[in-house]
């Protein structure tokens, strides 16, 4: 039987009421992250690739790391919050912060003892020389500075994401939206040197966005230890690091599978962009262009996705039947198609215009543009694989979402990338389109995954 006209409105009310701050919040972050990458992109080709591969391969696998980190006890937050055990979410996020300082460590000495052989793995296709080695030193240059915001990034994290997790997504939108003009405002003074600030260029893109880093979390902190009231799981959250044996076993037996496959899922990409490279100096910039726009579009199926995560996870938690949980899934699912289906037609439409703002070669802004295009065409396909990939991770079943998401991209991207870059003579476009046909095979999997339905578990229940 299907819902009265009040639910149906009172439940897509509930969708925007989470979605919504956390589309701005994205939006705000990806439009200046563009307008940052434009700006960059008025110095000249190399700073474009250096910052490029410092940004959307290297730093990317720790920022996904961090992400995946605090997404394993995240799971649990959202049913805790969902049967209000305010305990239950104290030590998840205590699980969250101590996992966060872990990786800022190792984060930050891989990086500084490994930069420059990190950064030299995508520079070995044909091209100029004095390209290649000027790349080599602003991406250096960028990430050295940029470690200096890798703790604040990830305290920022594990904050914002329990606030989320427990319907406050306002407050992260803000901080996000503050942090983003700090870092546009300093880009503008650091970067081309206005108002007697020096002319620093990559370095002080960098230090703009360091700064940017640590104001975010400074808003998120105050906020909600001033909260308390709002949320009890802060009274006495520093006075213990406890977290009960049985509680932390339970999360890192859920939680492991979901940093593993950020990790890998990561890396992966990143050597799937480092095989791109061999294509070609030239492959690197575009690129850039091209996946930054695509963030930008994507947004709203990206925070979609959060949102199916976030309503399952807290429905499953308060113990709602099978039928209802089930119901509001495949609403949140179509809204997250028909977002992507939306935003890749914008996509597009703006592939022959948006290159045109980079300071760089004609043939760089060509094969931008039909990255963009590719793009758009699986973007709808990639909208449903995130909802399919947070309704599993909100039941608990983060081995699947393992093998769905990080398997598909060992077993058949990685491979398909290494072997058309460095045993054929295909163009870079065509390899760009078949290593992405990988979505369509995860699309009918996923599908069958949500049908089967053992995604509908309640881990907030005491046993």
């Amino acid at each position: 039987m299907l819902k009265s006209q009040p639910d149906n409105i009172a439940f897509y009310r509930r969708v925007l009421i989470i979605a919504l701050p956390i589309i701005l919040q994205n939006a705000i972050t990806n439009f200046v992250s563009m307008l940052d990458n434009v700006m960059v992109g008025q110095l000249a080709t190399a700073q474009i690739a250096g910052v490029t591969i410092a940004n959307n391969n290297l730093l990317f696998i720790f920022n996904l790391c961090i992400f995946g980190g605090a997404a394993g006890a995240g799971i649990f937050t959202t049913q805790y919050h969902g049967s209000q055990d305010h305990e239950g979410i104290r030590y998840t996020f205590r699980f969250k912060l101590a996992i966060c300082l872990i990786l800022t460590v190792i984060g930050v000495s891989v990086f500084l003892l490994f930069t420059q052989p990190l950064v030299g793995l995508y520079l070995k296709g044909d091209g100029d020389p004095q390209l290649a080695a000027d790349t080599l030193l602003y991406g250096s240059q960028y990430i050295r500075i940029m470690v200096i915001g890798f703790l604040p990034f990830a305290l920022t994290n594990a904050y914002a994401s329990t606030l989320r997790e427990c319907g406050h997504t306002v407050v992260p939108m803000v901080a996000s939206l503050i942090a983003t003009l700090v870092n546009l405002f300093f880009n503008y003074l650091l970067i081309f040197g206005n108002w007697g600030f020096p002319m620093l260029g990559v370095s002080g893109a960098a230090i703009a966005t360091v700064i940017s880093r640590y104001a975010e979390l400074a808003i998120v902190v105050l906020w909600t230890h001033r909260h308390s009231l709002e949320l009890p799981f802060v009274k006495g959250l520093y006075r213990s690091v406890h977290i009960p044996k049985d509680l932390l076993r339970t999360i890192l037996i859920k939680g492991s599978p979901l940093l593993f496959n950020e990790l890998l899922w990561s890396t992966g990409l990143a050597f799937q962009n480092q095989c791109y490279s061999l294509c070609g100096l030239e492959v690197v910039p575009a690129l850039s262009i091209s996946t930054t726009i695509y963030n930008l579009a994507g947004v709203v199926f990206r925070s979609l996705g959060s949102t199916v995560g976030i309503i399952t996870g807290q429905m499953l938690g308060a113990g709602r039947p099978e039928k209802e949980v089930r119901e509001a899934n495949k609403k949140m699912e179509a809204l997250t198609i028909c977002s992507g289906v939306v935003f890749a037609l914008v996509m597009g439409s703006l592939a022959f215009v948006y290159p045109k703002l980079y300071n760089t070669t004609e043939s760089v802004r060509t094969l931008a543009t039909w990255l963009i295009v590719i793009s758009a065409l699986y973007m709808p396909l990639q909208a449903y694989i995130f909802s399919v990939f947070f309704t599993l991770r909100a039941g608990g079943k983060t081995i699947i979402t393992f093998l769905f998401d990080c398997g598909a991209i060992w077993a058949y991207c990685v491979p398909a990338a290494f072997l058309l870059c460095n045993f054929t003579q295909l163009p870079i476009l065509l390899i760009f389109a078949l290593c992405n046909a990988g979505d369509i095979i995860k699309c009918f999997i996923g599908a069958y995954m949500i049908r089967k339905g053992t995604w509908i578990q309640n881990l907030a229940v005491k046993e």
